[in-house]
């Protein structure tokens, strides 16, 4: 019986597109660090193969090459890596397992959905921390020699008092903050960092949301490199969660007119009447962190 993941071939890519294409496998993966408009092409084929095929497909690529790598995978949902570590490749590997039709979780709710992303997110932030771990010789064991040791949640004593901001008036639809107030409440969040380690607050989605806000108030588009910096995460992690807020109807992936390989991101209808709503219900929306 075979145990594990079974590497059953390793080919050029111009073999899986070429004149007498392969079958593809169950779940393709291409290394492409440096591109150019062939691979691109090719990689674009692929995307429609796998498409078709129904098989996953992983792409490896660099930051540089991420926002056309982008631009040229959106027909087979494929998942994105950016100078992925071990574990990233293993949790995407996970991931393209887990999606395959006899998995389970494409019959998770839109929740559990959610729960797992970032069960997946704690994991790999767990595998970097061991890594820079044994990478300085230190031992694992002598730091959890207290059995008695324990984490428990913060019992929540404080409550706000209600808003006591009037509703809108029915028929009425607030409008979007004011960008300069959406990217001074961006400037606080990130200026956590500087004094605290960066990954205690990580919160992706609300990043992409508050970015995407800004961005939409000041008229400008957004391209994937820029929405994953902002996101203040690991750029894997973050285009995880840019894709599972694009299922989950938030996101929305628009081609650049004047460049077909390229496409930007910005926020749905549903996410801009969501996000004018919130910041009308603020008292004080400066204050929010």
């Amino acid at each position: 019986m075979e145990v594990g993941l079974v590497l059953r071939q390793s080919e050029p890519l111009s073999r899986l597109t070429g004149g007498e294409a392969l079958v593809l496998g169950d779940i393709v993966i291409i290394d492409a660090p440096v591109i150019d408009a062939e691979l691109l092409a090719t990689i674009a084929r692929l995307d429609m193969r796998a498409a078709r095929s129904g098989c996953e497909m992983i792409v490896s690529t660099s930051a540089e090459a991420l926002d056309s790598v982008f631009g040229c995978v959106d027909q087979s949902s494929a998942q994105i890596l950016v100078s992925p570590s071990e574990a990233e490749r293993a949790l995407a590997l996970g991931n393209a397992l887990a999606r395959m039709p006899v998995g389970t979780v494409n019959e998770l709710s839109g929740e559990d959905r959610l729960a797992l992303l970032r069960l997946t997110e704690q994991v790999q932030m767990l595998a970097r921390k061991m890594d820079g771990f044994v990478a300085q010789g230190g031992k694992l064991a002598d730091e959890f020699e207290d059995e008695s040791f324990s984490v428990r949640s913060p019992v929540l004593s404080y409550m706000a008092p209600p808003s006591q901001k009037r509703a809108p008036a029915a028929g009425t639809n607030p409008a979007l903050p004011s960008p300069v107030l959406v990217r001074e409440i961006i400037r606080q969040r990130q200026l956590r960092a500087q004094f605290f380690e960066g990954e205690l607050f990580a919160d992706p989605a609300w990043d992409i949301l508050l970015d995407l806000t800004a961005a939409k108030g000041e008229g400008q588009q957004v391209s994937v490199s820029s929405l994953c910096i902002a996101a203040c995460v690991p750029p894997t992690t973050a285009l995880r969660w840019i894709g599972q807020m694009t299922e989950s109807g938030l996101l929305d992936r628009v081609r650049d007119p004047q460049d077909r390989r390229r496409a930007f991101i910005e926020l749905s209808d549903l996410a801009a009447s969501a996000m004018a709503a919130y910041f009308d219900r603020l008292d004080n929306g400066a204050a929010v962190i």
